[in-house]
């Protein structure tokens, strides 16, 4: 998906394009793989509108089979937004309908609950040096 470039954005639309790797059935995506793309397209906005977020919940509907080799638009809106909590929805479409949607709720997070583990640390630091090398 690509991303979106200011914080602060409320709305943002991706394509998307799934291959023969992402089969549950014959020619249609697995429904997890449509799940996980809806929770990154709604993570991904929430992130960018009031940085960083985890998931809190998330409830996707499926609507039509989600073909392969076939462009799709995913678009992300935040609904809502009150102290931690961001409520932003998704669809998933193939230009004309819509074959997957999902409602999610995100929560702001201190950045130190991402820096608790040595992965964290370590992404950390290197955003640092990102950000302060010439």
């Amino acid at each position: 998906m690509s991303r979106p470039e200011a914080e602060g954005i409320e709305r943002h639309e991706s394509p998307l394009l799934f291959g023969a790797h992402h089969q549950g059935a014959p020619g249609i995506v697995h429904g997890g793989i449509v799940g996980a793309a809806l929770d990154e397209a709604c993570g991904l906005l929430a992130t960018w509108y009031r940085f960083p977020t985890v998931t809190a919940r998330i409830a996707v509907r499926f609507r039509q089979p989600v073909p392969i080799n076939q462009k799709l638009q995913a678009t992300a809106a935040v609904r809502t937004s009150r102290g931690r909590r961001i409520e932003v929805t998704a669809e998933l479409r193939d230009g004309r309908e819509v074959l997957a949607e999902a409602d999610a709720t995100f929560l702001h997070v201190p950045l130190e609950h991402f820096l608790a583990t040595p992965e964290g640390r370590a992404a950390g630091d290197a955003w640092q040096r990102r950000l302060t090398s010439p």
